[in-house]
């Protein structure tokens, strides 16, 4: 069911979106790459794009702005988490560990927002829904269908995903017992990995995965409009994937999924 009907169950990724230096030339990028449709949206929204997929909300791209005397932000995709009421989550946040970034506002009557870090630095949004619940699409080619949590201690961090979101963490089943699979009221909404399968440079993060008709013509397209591959298209067991970068360093991955094995 890739149409999103229902509200996002908490500690579930509802949202991701993409902060960047030059957010035309993101908009045209992503619109090329996966098909989304998007323009740079009014004032009072700061001029956040929300970026559709058959005329659902499918992610959000914003340009990249720096306060008074302080660095423009890096150029990242950011995993939001649906929770019931952000300012009781964040709290339970700092409590065990972790970080407020953003504290708790308002967007307007779409909802409430707050950025935030785990005890390993790793950062990610919490949203609280209102008007808009969150993706309208997922898991088909062009959507958000997967999230990965790279991380330095996975004990560490399956207590703090418990313990805060309500999240839980189990090796996945056919893998060698390095991958956990994050799962929500018995449903796995996302992954998660140890920093020391990765190279020694990667820090922690949330990484999203878009579903895609074919990883390899993808990945040539990408490289055309001048992005970066990071890991070249590999057959794995959800199917073949790639990790790549957009043109001004947003790290993503892309994979096309294994047809389920016949039933009889």
């Amino acid at each position: 069911m890739p149409d999103v009907t229902e509200p996002y169950a908490p500690g579930t990724p509802c949202w991701i979106d993409l902060t960047v230096p030059d957010q035309q030339a993101a908009l045209d990028f992503y619109r090329d790459l996966f098909g989304w449709q998007g323009e740079v949206g009014p004032p009072e929204t700061g001029g956040y794009a929300v970026c559709t997929l058959r005329g659902k909300p499918v992610a959000g791209i914003m340009s990249a702005q720096g306060q008074e005397d302080q660095p423009t932000p890096p150029t990242v995709w950011t995993t939001y988490i649906a929770t019931a009421n952000v300012d009781d989550t964040q709290d339970r946040i700092t409590a065990a560990g972790g970080q407020v970034l953003m504290p708790g506002m308002d967007v307007m009557t779409l909802g409430r927002m707050a950025v935030v870090t785990g005890p390993d630095g790793a950062v990610f949004g919490l949203w609280q829904a209102m008007d808009f619940p969150g993706a309208g699409v997922v898991n088909e080619p062009g959507a958000l269908i997967w999230n990965e949590l790279v991380t330095r201690d996975i004990k560490a961090s399956t207590d703090f995903l418990s313990t805060t979101l309500g999240i839980t963490a189990e090796p996945m089943e056919g893998t060698d017992g390095g991958y956990y699979a994050l799962n929500v009221d018995g449903r796995p909404v996302g992954g998660m990995l140890s920093l020391d399968q990765l190279p020694p440079d990667t820090p922690p993060n949330w990484l999203p995965y878009f579903a895609v008709d074919d990883t390899d013509s993808t990945v040539d397209a990408l490289v055309r409009a001048n992005g970066n591959v990071l890991k070249p298209p590999f057959d794995m067991m959800a199917g073949r994937m790639a990790v790549v970068q957009d043109p001004q360093g947003g790290i993503f991955a892309v994979i096309k999924t294994k047809e389920p094995e016949p039933t009889a």
